[in-house]
């Protein structure tokens, strides 16, 4: 039996909440299958930390997150106590260090769930945005000279590899020849004169290697229009940095809730370990309220078992969710629902193990 370190990152706000329901789902999957062992260690740090130390992590956090296979990754921010430039830090280092140039960002209308989109119904809109997680524009490279005068200049530099972009679009292209066939670039390459028409010039450059996959580009602006008036339209998005981050939040927000968007940050030569979150955010309006949707943590934690290749295990998640989704006996507030963080995580847990 293969067994994994898994380092639990809760964090911050409904963090700490949905992913204790995500522990549960996959113990329970654990349970069904009995062919790998998941071993859990938390960590208190994020805002609980901070309250205690005045720091967010340990200085030699990175370290001990390397010796694991795997991060399970709440939520991270805490905006009444400390600003969210210092809260995010931890992890876009860990994305960074650790080479988890890789992300993968979901966004799927589900069973029995309303899109904001009127007419959608469930698997009318089915996009899988591929987002390069490991440089562009979140990068430290920059700064502020003469703060607080009124001569201050900021400077905030983009930097895009060939290595980082080329890696990105091919793994891209991977991902496009499981799916629709159909690779959608996102760039601004009529603005950003010298780092969009890279990325257009690299996709150029490769695109010859794939030639079962149709090819366009679009830029970030009508991107965002074209997710909202026909969404159907795309399959893989690929994306630098900021605009993966964006397409991801809105895909997200088109299929129904924000609460159901799982994401891995994934190094897939598995040197370091790949780290797995829900796509929300700490939500600290809602947190301690218990009424959070784990399933985008959920589905994340299934994501990690297929990142270990356990693909059957993957699919009787992503199952059990969509089955639950359809029944809509126990769903949280957010999808129509009233039941709590705990009683839906519980309730997703149960269904799995009824599969043993």
């Amino acid at each position: 039996m293969n067994s994994y370190k898994i380092a639990v990152y809760a964090g911050d706000g409904i963090g700490i909440e949905v992913t204790r329901e995500a522990v549960k789902a996959l113990k329970a999957c654990q349970e069904v299958f009995g062919s790998f062992a998941l071993e859990f260690t938390e960590f208190n740090w994020g805002s609980r930390y901070y309250r205690e130390t005045g720091k967010i992590t340990p200085p030699d956090y990175l370290n001990t997150l390397d010796g694991f296979d795997c991060i399970l990754l709440g939520a991270v921010g805490d905006p009444a106590n400390i600003p969210d430039r210092i809260a995010v830090v931890p992890l876009i280092e860990m994305r960074q260090t650790f080479d988890q140039y890789i992300g993968l960002r979901p966004a799927t209308l589900m069973p029995g769930i309303d899109s904001c989109l009127e007419g959608k119904e469930y698997g009318d809109i089915d996009i899988y945005c591929v987002r390069e997680n490991s440089e562009g524009e979140y990068i430290n490279c920059g700064g502020r000279f003469k703060p607080g005068t009124e001569d201050e200049v900021a400077i905030q530099t983009n930097i895009h590899t060939r290595k980082g972009v080329e890696r990105i679009l091919r793994y891209g292209f991977g991902v496009a020849a499981k799916r629709g066939r159909h690779l959608t670039l996102a760039t601004k390459s009529n603005a950003l004169r010298f780092g969009m028409t890279f990325w257009d010039d690299v996709l150029e450059d490769i695109k010859g290697d794939y030639p079962d996959i149709t090819v366009d580009k679009c830029y970030i602006d009508a991107l965002c229009m074209g997710l909202v008036q026909k969404p159907e339209f795309y399959d893989t998005v690929v994306a630098s940095n900021m605009f993966g981050d964006i397409i991801s939040d809105l895909a997200g927000a088109v299929t129904g809730s924000i609460g159901l968007a799982p994401s891995g940050n994934v190094n897939p030569e598995k040197k370091h370990p790949s780290m797995f979150e829900p796509v929300h955010g700490s939500a600290p309006d809602i947190a301690g309220k218990n009424i959070a949707n784990p399933i985008a943590a959920i589905r994340s934690g299934a994501m990690m078992l297929d990142h270990f290749g356990y693909g059957d295990a993957f699919r009787l998640i992503e199952k059990t969710v969509v089955d639950t989704l359809k029944e809509r006996k126990v769903l949280t507030r957010d999808v129509g629902g009233s039941a709590s963080t705990a009683e839906m995580g519980d309730y997703i847990a149960e269904r799995i193990l009824k599969a043993k």
